[in-house]
């Protein structure tokens, strides 16, 4: 079992950033890719970004690449999201989700374990 945790959501401006943090704990936290994932009210759950075990190979969806940015720290069992020039469209509840692979991956059915979520909202 891994237990996820995510943190760092809340209300900012268009053109704003914030910074998420995922912190995992129960299993080795570098045998598996991580991603993060995020669902608008009233819509469906959507693949946001995702990055290998070592940290090495990142994927993005493409409404955020340039804008935001994955990372992972294995010592300290922690993943990021920094997002920045944040839109009215990134508002959503973000979750983090552990996939037992060592390959990218990017639809939900592939991830085992999900955190509870963080909620970002963005004004224009």
């Amino acid at each position: 079992q891994v237990q996820l945790v995510e943190s760092g959501g809340g209300l900012v401006h268009a053109g704003g950033s914030l910074r998420l943090s995922c912190a995992a704990s129960g299993r080795t936290f570098s045998d598996y890719t991580m991603g993060w994932f995020r669902q608008p009210r009233g819509k469906e759950r959507d693949f946001v970004a995702a990055i290998n075990w070592s940290g090495k190979s990142t994927e993005y969806v493409d409404s955020v690449k340039g804008r935001f940015t994955i990372s992972r720290d294995n010592a300290k069992n922690t993943m990021y999201l920094q997002m920045n020039s944040l839109k009215p469209d990134d508002t959503a509840l973000y979750y983090c989700a552990a996939a037992s692979t060592w390959v990218l991956v990017a639809n939900n059915y592939e991830y085992n374990y999900w955190g509870q979520g963080t909620q970002v909202t963005v004004s224009s």
